[in-house]
């Protein structure tokens, strides 16, 4: 059932970096229109461009951490026996887990203390909006750690995201 759930929401924060990735591509035609074609820039939209691409990012790496599509040492692990490729896997989640809570923390702060600032070229804009993407992304992955541990732990196969970790291989 909970598995069931985070793949949905995994499904739902994927097809919002769709969303995302579609926004900043028109803000960045838009703006080439507008200097190129009209001969009047748009002040606004690199910045807001800007800030799409660091949400596409982050909300990427949740769907990459869940999938776990981020960079491994596979071809080192797999040399070893299970049981020692399984405590080096929690420890190294344990590593992840730790980068996540920090990124968590920080982020939550981070929003608290510039909540209230606006972007320079877009004063309608929040920045507590726009970092909010690291307390909500810290947050999710934090999550997708923990379950992982938690399968680590008690040696389910395949964990969450049911792949291996990338290689680094554009092969594959």
């Amino acid at each position: 059932m909970m598995q069931r759930f985070f793949r949905r929401l995994i499904a739902l924060v994927e097809w919002w970096a769709v969303v995302l990735l579609i926004l900043m591509v028109a803000v960045v035609c838009l703006g080439v229109f507008f200097r190129y074609y009209l001969n009047a820039s748009l002040v606004w939209y690199d910045e807001f461009a800007s800030y799409l691409l660091v949400w596409l990012t982050f909300y990427g790496a949740v769907v990459a951490s869940y999938r776990r599509r981020h960079i491994g040492f596979e071809v080192v692990l797999n040399k070893f026996r299970p049981e020692t490729r399984r405590i080096f896997d929690f420890i190294s989640e344990l590593f992840v887990l730790g980068f996540q809570i920090v990124l968590f923390y920080y982020g939550w702060q981070l929003v608290e203390k510039m909540g209230v600032d606006t972007a320079i070229s877009l004063p309608w804009v929040k920045m507590g909006w726009v970092y909010s993407v690291l307390p909500i992304t810290g947050g999710l992955m934090l999550l997708i750690s923990l379950m992982r541990l938690f399968d680590i732990a008690f040696a389910k196969e395949g964990g969450r995201g049911d792949e291996a970790a990338w290689s680094g291989s554009s092969s594959e």
